[in-house]
């Protein structure tokens, strides 16, 4: 099961960072995108702070912080749910399987570090 979490865990890192340069970039799809669930671009920056923190302690707790991963996780948990009842609030369903799939992925990963912790 270790080996699952690190590769979920990992894949869910580099999903969030990714996200969080295309939001410090200001990515033409990310302007797009947040135009449409009427998300301002003032806030792009802190939210992709939020993505590249909670990928931060995701690396952290794989790198034995106690935790740390499971916490990470749970943020990104709630940052996901936040973003698709933003798509659900703006009626903004061809895009909504993104927030959706990254959402999923925080919960796997959070399951697998709390199994760990056991």
């Amino acid at each position: 099961m270790f080996t699952a979490y690190v590769i979920v865990a990992i894949v869910t890192i580099v999903l969030n960072v990714g996200a969080a340069v295309a939001d410090f970039v200001y990515a033409p799809f990310v302007l797009k995108n947040s135009a449409a669930v009427d998300v301002p671009n003032s806030w792009l920056v802190p939210l992709g702070l939020l993505k590249a923190a909670g990928g931060a302690g995701l690396i952290l707790g794989l790198l034995g912080v106690p935790y740390l991963g499971a916490a990470a996780a749970a943020g990104l948990v709630l940052f996901y749910v936040g973003a698709v009842l933003a798509h659900v609030r703006a009626r903004i369903f061809r895009s909504i399987a993104i927030p959706g799939s990254l959402l999923a992925l925080a919960a796997v990963v959070l399951v697998l570090d709390l199994a760990q912790a056991r």
